[in-house]
């Protein structure tokens, strides 16, 4: 199937203004917010002030209604500043896009127009201790009493964990894997503990506990059963925007990095006139730009799905960029750090940060592992 993805004269309007609002109102808050690992309210604020809170949430529902290439330019140029607080963007569609794939119409027009407006915040509650890379293996459990669900288990890893209003929870049931919208102020929900992490401090990581929840029937999302499809086909769009916040980090690195060894004299000249410095950033900014190309490629596959939603390439495209795009930034940020030097070990420097951020880009979502599985089985047709 031939993808155009080139940008359009919209998407470059997106990406001027938010680039703007990332530099002037974002990038002086990185730091600190990576400092005092808390979640940024005031990033949540900015955002819905901009509209861009919900800009994945169709207009009817009080979103911006703006297609995946435009969100992901959203992510990454947030995320080429501060990757916290583009988490405050990616997880509230990571969330909210359960509802709006299989939620039904009265369901989404109760919790979309505040998913959208920033008045709620919502979170995706799917791994569990003993299920991560194999997420079939959850063992929450939601019994059917009367018009309402008993909810019992526990989740954990879970990002906005804590902060979050809603939660969209996947759980088993009679029918098999079933998907909820679980308000935080349900008798018998309990946030456990925050995780202490490496990177995106700033994105709160918590364990979460369901002890005879009773949640009204009317929150399930879909029929019984679904919830692993829904979970499958979130992932179908939300790994380009992991692929963009990945792809973002890696430019940010290298924007800090190809200023600094211009500056730099070492031996009477700047570093930027050794070969091996050359040959170091014509790497990164190959590498950055080819995951550009997977990433926006995924994300217009997407924005151009037949009307029946189906397109058998998606899965490979999809993972492909969040794959490739977090393996470079990886590289890019590693690379980066060692061209600074010294400097680009301690915090003065934001590549410091950046590295630290980028390696959970490797693992949420699916680890790099499981997506090159998941591209050996297209390409295999599943007989492996």
């Amino acid at each position: 199937m031939s993808v155009v993805f080139e940008l359009s004269t919209d998407h470059k309007a997106v990406r001027e203004s938010v680039f703007r609002l990332a530099q002037e109102k974002v990038k002086p808050r990185a730091a600190e917010i990576d400092e005092q690992g808390e979640y940024p309210r005031d990033m949540l604020e900015l955002f819905s002030r901009y509209g861009y809170i919900g800009a994945n949430i169709p207009e009817e529902y009080g979103g911006a209604g703006l297609d995946l290439l435009s969100f992901c330019i959203i992510i990454e140029e947030v995320a080429r500043v501060c990757a916290s607080s583009s988490q405050v963007l990616a997880v509230q569609e990571l969330g909210s896009l359960p509802i709006m794939i299989g939620g039904s119409e009265e369901l989404k027009q109760r919790f979309l127009p505040d998913v959208a407006s920033g008045h709620k915040v919502i979170a995706y509650a799917l791994t569990e201790p003993g299920a991560g890379s194999d997420a079939q293996g959850i063992q929450t459990k939601a019994e059917r009493d009367g018009d309402d669900y008993i909810l019992n288990g526990q989740k954990m890893f879970i990002s906005n964990g804590g902060v979050a209003d809603l939660y969209t929870v996947f759980a088993k049931t009679s029918k098999g894997i079933t998907a909820f919208v679980v308000d935080e102020e349900t008798e018998g929900f309990k946030v456990g503990k925050l995780e202490k992490k490496m990177g995106i401090k700033g994105s709160p990581t918590a364990q979460l506990f369901f002890d005879n929840c009773r949640i009204p029937a009317e929150n399930r999302i879909g029929n019984e059963g679904e919830g692993w499809l829904y979970a499958m086909k979130t992932f179908d769009k939300s790994r380009p925007t992991i692929g963009a916040q990945a792809l973002g980090i890696a430019q940010g690195a290298f924007d800090i990095c190809l200023q600094y060894t211009q500056e730099r004299v070492q031996f009477g000249k700047t570093i930027s006139t050794f070969q091996a410095v050359q040959f170091m950033l014509a790497d990164m900014a190959t590498q950055i730009e080819a995951a550009r190309n997977l990433v926006y490629k995924a994300a217009s596959m997407v924005n151009q799905l037949p009307s029946d939603g189906k397109n058998p390439d998606l899965i490979r495209a999809s993972s492909m960029a969040k794959m490739f795009a977090s393996d470079v930034a990886m590289k890019v940020t590693t690379d980066a750090v060692q061209l600074l030097g010294g400097y680009g070990y301690i915090q003065d420097y934001a590549v410091e940060r950046m590295m630290r951020d980028a390696k959970i880009t490797q693992i949420y979502e699916g680890t790099n592992q499981i997506q090159r599985l998941v591209i050996a089985r297209t390409l295999l047709g599943g007989s492996q």
